[in-house]
């Protein structure tokens, strides 16, 4: 079973899925248009695995690790059948520092030499998580291949020479020393996630959500934002459209914490819905296995699967084709195992060669028309902890991200709230009950504005409508293609929601007096307090002290004409 083999004279590649009898059930990753009777299958007595070495930032990869620039320059804008190709380029030299000495100990994960893979990332070469023992020889600091050996080990079982490429089977975790609470906050820079639902390094989450609500547009800025070390893209059975804006789009941008190019911490896994349904099944575990292999060097990961959903089709496809027994809306019944095995692999570890790093997934999820009780997103929710839903309506609505905060969670909101405060922002757990408190008070006042109008609220209602405008249209609405919008330092956040919650603070007070809130609407520094998500620019969050300052003048004068 999973071994993988060539099958034809093309020697297409195909996986081993079902045994039964002396009856073999493959499944082959490419066009099996000609294929015949009495076509010869070759084995190889492997797994379905991947390359890992010096090489794989700033690629972009198939569902099978076959490189896609590659295939392009031998066979043209669509993937000829048989072509061979190493995922790593076999022939191309890196400058190696060995770490060790011959005669230490080693054992697995221990790091034998760096290699400056991008400017970005210094690349770790680790002892394989399935070997031990003393080194006899060590390479001295120069140019080497992946092929070439760097060292020698000695063990029990003989000598055997190591080199820069190591190969893993893409359905088998990497193993680590210990898994640990996930307590570091990833920040995204998106507000609406790291101030109301934030995901922790190592964590897990789904984005589910309609056709065009903004999955796709979501998991792209936080892989563009997020201040992972490394970051892997998979693209599971989307449209061709989608996947070559994000294969135009991310060479060209400039990572923002580096000003280097993004693709030096990037790996793009492209899966489109035209390619082979077996290979849309294989990338998310080719993906995360990319992903592990950098969480063992010590790094903070973050893999975007886009969609969950597409990978649970082509699970139902390959099970119907096999004739098992179809569960609810035809998925197999293992349906909700595998999504389990996958979520699994993410985790804050400390890494088998002493460091620590960490896996963070984030799943996006495509249910048909929106309903969140289908089964890929109700067994998804099963296993996740940051739930951000997205509602249809608020992108019909333009705006942006559609994320519902009456729909989403965030179970790791007490988990990093030690870091909030190791970074001085100890009251951000209380301005961020408020603020939904607010936000579920104004849903709740929405149903009686819709039978008799807002008028006919008292003022003290109305302030809890005006304070929740100023939160979804200044705090949550944020616009991904502007210069300083598109990403929100933690440190504007919690400046922009302290002000909007000070405003809403004063406004009580003084309405409590007898002013009206139809005056208290009409200060001109609610449109700066609407404005400020653009006009304060990313390391200039003190000027909203200044917006506070020129709030309290301007409340203090509409006080004392109420006092």
């Amino acid at each position: 079973m999973l071994e993988v083999v060539a099958v034809g004279d093309e020697r297409l590649v195909g996986e081993v899925i079902g045994l039964e009898g002396d009856i073999i059930t493959i499944q082959v990753y490419e066009e099996t248009s000609g294929l015949r009777p009495g076509a010869p299958v070759y084995g190889t007595g492997l797994p379905l695995s991947v390359e890992l070495g010096p090489g794989l930032l700033g690629s972009i990869f198939d569902g099978i690790q076959r490189p896609l620039p590659v295939l392009q320059h031998f066979g043209g804008s669509f993937i000829g059948r048989g072509i061979k190709l190493t995922p790593l380029y076999h022939e191309g030299t890196w400058t190696f520092t060995p770490t060790v000495k011959a005669g230490e100990e080693v054992g697995p994960g221990t790091i034998l030499g760096t290699v400056p893979e991008t400017p970005l990332l210094e690349h770790r070469v680790m002892v394989p998580p399935d070997v031990s023992g003393r080194l006899t020889w060590v390479v001295s600091e120069g140019d080497y291949t992946v092929v070439e050996p760097i060292a020698r080990i000695k063990n029990e079982n003989g000598e055997r020479d190591l080199t820069m490429l190591q190969r893993w089977s893409v359905r088998r975790p990497r193993a680590s020393r210990e898994r640990l609470t996930p307590t570091e906050m990833l920040v995204t820079g998106q507000r609406v996630l790291d101030t109301f639902f934030p995901m922790a390094k190592g964590g897990t989450g789904a984005i589910p959500g309609g056709f065009g609500a903004g999955k796709t547009m979501l998991e792209q800025a936080i892989a563009k934002w997020s201040d992972a070390d490394v970051v892997v893209y998979v693209g599971c059975g989307e449209r061709g459209n989608e996947m070559t804006d994000v294969l135009q789009e991310f060479p060209e941008i400039t990572d923002p914490h580096t000003q280097r190019p993004l693709m030096e911490r990037t790996i793009l896994i492209a899966n489109t819905s035209n390619m082979p349904v077996a290979a849309r099944e294989a990338s998310i575990y080719t993906g995360v296995t990319l992903a592990e292999y950098y969480r063992d060097m010590g790094y903070d990961v973050a893999l975007m699967a886009d969609s969950t959903s597409r990978w649970a089709e082509a699970l139902r496809e390959i099970s119907g084709r096999l004739e098992e027994m179809p569960a609810e809306e035809g998925y197999p019944a293992y349906l909700p195992a595998r999504l389990a095995d996958f979520y699994e692999r993410a985790g804050r570890v400390d890494t088998l060669g002493g460091g620590r790093g960490s896996v963070t997934i984030v799943g996006a999820v495509s249910p048909p028309g929106g309903d969140f009780s289908e089964p890929v997103t109700q067994h998804t929710s099963r296993f996740i902890r940051c739930f951000w839903a997205l509602d249809k309506d608020l992108a019909s609505a333009r705006h942006f991200p559609a994320v519902d905060w009456l729909e989403s969670y965030s179970e790791y909101a007490d988990e990093v709230a030690s870091w909030w405060e190791e970074r001085g922002y100890n009251t951000w757990h209380d301005l961020r009950e408020e603020a939904l408190t607010i936000l579920q008070r104004e849903s709740e006042l929405q149903q009686i504005v819709k039978l008799v109008g807002p008028d006919a609220l008292p003022d003290d209602q109305r302030l809890t409508l005006e304070t929740a405008r100023l939160l979804r249209q200044g705090f949550l609405q944020q616009n991904a293609l502007h210069d300083v919008d598109a990403y929100a330092p933690i440190d504007k956040q919690i400046r922009m929601l302290r002000l909007m919650l000070h405003f809403h603070h004063r406004a009580e007070r003084i309405i409590a007096k007898g002013c009206p809130i139809t005056v208290l609407r009409a200060l001109p520094v609610v449109n700066t307090i609407l404005r400020m998500k653009e006009s304060v620019l990313r390391d200039e969050a003190e000027r909203i002290e200044d917006i506070k300052q020129t709030l309290d003048e301007q409340m203090d004068d509409v006080e004392e004409d109420y006092a």
